[in-house]
């Protein structure tokens, strides 16, 4: 029996490997998502306070009661605070480094002709010297951000940027509940005492780098293609062999159904296997994946999701009536649960209801043993719930396939 299922499994294998269509989705469009998505979800890094290098921001000082435009100002021992629009200004920027923000000043003149983050700062009424001044008299000071950067990292920086900002408001709260005039030493005083409410926040994990840009995109679209292609080309195959009669004639060569059965589905796991390993190896050397050193089990992990999806293919397949109904099926199935199953974004940051949806979803199972083995260095303990529940769908899903498995 295992001869003849090692037979069919080799001769499956190269009828899907010379299909154009095959060749299209294991090969071509698995790279051009990784290069795309990867890129406009940030690259390798998308910025923060985790990042090596400070994000560069110009702090765009306002015109003078005078009309003058205060001049370029790049930091260093000769800068003063006055030079800076004033001491609350001077601490804003104090906390834009916190986070991680490398911040020159400018004047209206030279920043209007230079790219990048801009915080712009209004211009001054009459009798004010620096923007702190018309904010110590009740005038309102808001500033305007000016940016050229896309996607997440953008979001990232305006996040940040948001609670520099807010911080400042309310520390210039509490001077006004206390009735004490803002300062320098107020503000030193402020961060030396203790907060009533505290935040501890560390990694998840061993790695320090978020799973973000290429390091979500490769094993996310590595996850989905695996399903995607076996749930097409791999189940479409087997629906057209039973319409053209190929698997009726099959039945009445000598070779046991179980031998037929484990061949079809030996060669969409090599299939899958195929398509794992090529993403594997460009993820690696053309985007610059790690793939943690837990490697041997996130082998193991991909190879039940590609048994997983195998037996789910093979299920399909006999419960279809034609290619048509296969097709929309398998496309559909696969966008949906890479969607809520984590693929396409870190699922952390949806919703609450959503994250909860992942933990019952294949796709779920196998983003977070991704997440869990590459991402944050848990070693394979970590993953076996997670690997139970892919093999027992395996199982289950393969043991209804065969019981239902039609030649006409």
């Amino acid at each position: 029996m295992l001869q003849d299922a090692i037979h069919l499994c080799l001769a499956d294998l190269r009828h899907l490997l010379r299909s154009r269509e095959t060749i299209l989705w294991v090969f071509v469009m698995p790279f051009v998502f990784f290069y795309f998505i990867g890129t406009i979800t940030g690259g390798q890094s998308i910025g923060g306070s985790g990042s090596s290098a400070p994000t560069p921001i110009a702090i765009v000082l306002p015109t003078g009661q005078d009309g003058v435009e205060y001049p370029q100002i790049d930091g260093g021992a000769e800068t003063t605070i006055a030079d800076t629009g004033g001491f609350v200004i001077h601490e804003l920027a104090r906390r834009l480094e916190a986070e991680n923000f490398a911040v020159r000043y400018r004047s209206g003149i030279e920043a209007a002709s230079q790219s990048g983050r801009q915080l712009k700062l209004p211009a001054l009424t009459a009798n004010v010297k620096t923007s702190s001044d018309a904010l110590l008299e009740g005038q309102a000071i808001k500033p305007s951000y000016r940016h050229t950067r896309d996607g997440m990292g953008a979001s990232l920086d305006e996040i940040r940027l948001q609670k520099a900002i807010w911080g400042l408001i309310a520390d210039l709260a509490v001077f006004t509940i206390e009735d004490t005039t803002p300062s320098p030493a107020g503000f030193a005083t402020l961060a030396q005492m203790d907060r009533s409410l505290k935040l501890d926040v560390k990694t998840a994990g061993k790695r320090q780098d978020p799973p973000v840009g290429f390091a979500q995109t490769v094993p996310g679209t590595m996850i989905m293609f695996t399903m995607m292609i076996l749930l097409t080309s791999g189940s479409i195959l087997l629906v057209t062999e039973r319409r053209a009669g190929l698997l009726r004639r099959l039945a009445s060569a000598p070779i046991s159904r179980s031998s037929i059965i484990l061949g079809k589905w030996a060669s969409r796991v090599a299939l899958g296997l195929v398509q794992i390993t090529f993403a594997m190896i460009v993820g690696m050397f053309v985007f610059g994946v790690d793939w943690g050193s837990a490697l041997p089990m996130v082998s193991v992990v991909l190879l039940a999701w590609a048994c997983f999806n195998a037996s789910l293919g093979l299920l399909l397949a006999n419960l279809v009536a034609n290619e048509n109904q296969m097709s929309a099926l398998a496309v559909i199935s696969s966008l949906v649960l890479a969607a809520l199953g984590g693929c396409w974004w870190p699922i952390e940051i949806t919703p609450g209801w959503m994250q909860d949806l992942a933990g019952f979803l294949p796709t779920g199972w196998a983003m977070s043993s991704m997440h869990q083995l590459v991402h944050f260095g848990n070693g394979a303990e970590e993953v076996l719930p997670q690997l139970g529940l892919l093999i027992t769908g395996t199982i289950l899903m393969g043991a209804a396939a065969a019981k239902r498995f039609r030649f006409e």
